[in-house]
């Protein structure tokens, strides 16, 4: 053997503890809670350095004012409002200027409306944000056993920017060498925790209706209870886990008991809100946001031609409550926490730059949709 390579091999151990344990280097503070019983590790340890980081990312903004409530509906002054008409001038007001604030604070009004004519529906973002108000309806109403009495507002997602941060479409780069493909694997998936795993399992869980059911209930295989499930369906699971733990700041153990993953009995309560969140986010992808592929233009979609979709990164933004828990809803509880008109047009029909009326077809609520206001019409 020659004598140089245990020589090296013991340097470059020592430079190896000296890089732990020199002066200009430091183990990041952590702190620990314990999330089961003692004995078991289910320890979530987070970063102390990133926690301050996310409290700032976090932070909560003001109310503009306090709205007064009496006075003339917003349905009677305005023409073409279709979603808030019960609000009074001021609670309407109010919420049209936060909700600038909250998604195009540099735009200002213009970024959904035709400034010289404010009821028209020829500006796209407009015809989408009537929607998304729906959608923060029906989350606030609908969706409570996850969403609690925090409830959420535009801001929960969007933080001051026209597209919240965090979205996912159907990924198919880099497009596979050969016909046989592969599988959506073997490259760096960005929606799945920039690992090779399946890099569209979000498609199976958050838009598909997929089980997660890959864990088996027995040591050994039981012919009589045969378990279906294999590697691909495995790693597809892995992969949104792996979603969900990076969109939260969590790990495992903020749901699961680690001696018994499939367990709903040894889990933390987490598990239960966890599981509301997967069926609300489906049917947001479903209810609202697919359907709007009409009118998003191209550089609203992803390559394949899909719209951009919710995954629980696009609330939490790494935090295991949005916003820590702090709810912006009590302030705009007339607008957001209770269900105005819930039909939906045929955005098929869409124009952009010409349609005037982006409404449903059929009789509307008569205080959301003023009768001088003409239905359906285009501007030719």
């Amino acid at each position: 053997m020659q004598l140089w390579i245990p020589f090296a091999a013991a340097a470059g151990t020592l430079l190896g503890i000296a890089s732990f344990v020199g002066a200009d280097w430091d183990a990041p503070p952590v702190e620990t809670t314990q999330m089961g019983y003692r004995g078991t590790g289910m320890n979530v340890i987070k970063d102390v350095d990133k926690v301050e980081a996310l409290k700032a990312l976090n932070a909560v903004p003001e109310p503009l004012w306090e709205a007064d409530p009496e006075g003339d509906r917003a349905g009677e002054i305005y023409e073409n409002v279709q979603v808030l008409g019960d609000l009074s001038d001021d609670q309407f007001n109010l919420f049209m200027a936060a909700i600038t604030e909250w998604v195009a604070p540099e735009e200002g009004c213009g970024y959904c409306h035709n400034l010289e004519n404010l009821a028209s529906d020829e500006v796209y973002t407009k015809v989408v944000s009537r929607r998304m108000i729906q959608m923060n309806q029906t989350i606030n109403v609908d969706w409570e056993p996850h969403v609690g009495d925090v409830g959420v507002t535009c801001y929960t997602c969007h933080r001051g920017q026209a597209v919240p941060a965090y979205y996912w479409y159907d990924d198919q780069e880099p497009k596979p060498a050969s016909a046989s493909g592969r599988g959506g694997q073997n490259v760096v998936g960005q929606f799945v925790g920039k690992t090779s795993m399946p890099q569209n399992a979000l498609a199976e869980y958050l838009l598909g209706d997929k089980e997660i059911r890959v864990h088996s209930l027995t040591a050994l295989p039981d012919p009589a209870n045969p378990n279906p499930a294999g590697t691909k369906e495995t790693e597809s699971t892995w992969a949104l886990m792996m979603h969900m733990s990076e969109g939260l700041g969590v790990n495992c153990v903020t749901c699961h008991n680690s001696r018994a993953f499939n367990d709903w009995d040894q889990s933390p309560p987490q598990r239960v809100t966890a599981w509301h969140g997967i069926q609300m986010t489906r049917a947001l992808n479903n209810d609202y946001m697919v359907g709007l592929t009409p009118v998003f233009p191209d550089n609203r979609k992803g390559p394949e031609g899909d719209v951009f979709k919710i995954g629980c990164s696009t609330c939490h933004q790494g935090v295991q409550k949005p916003l820590y828990g702090v709810s912006m809803l009590q302030n705009y509880v007339d607008a957001l926490d209770k269900k105005g008109p819930t039909a939906v047009p045929d955005y098929s029909k869409y124009v952009p730059g010409e349609t005037q009326t982006m409404a449903p077809d059929g009789p509307t609520n008569s205080s959301a949709l003023p009768a001088k206001t003409t239905v359906a019409a285009t501007q030719q």
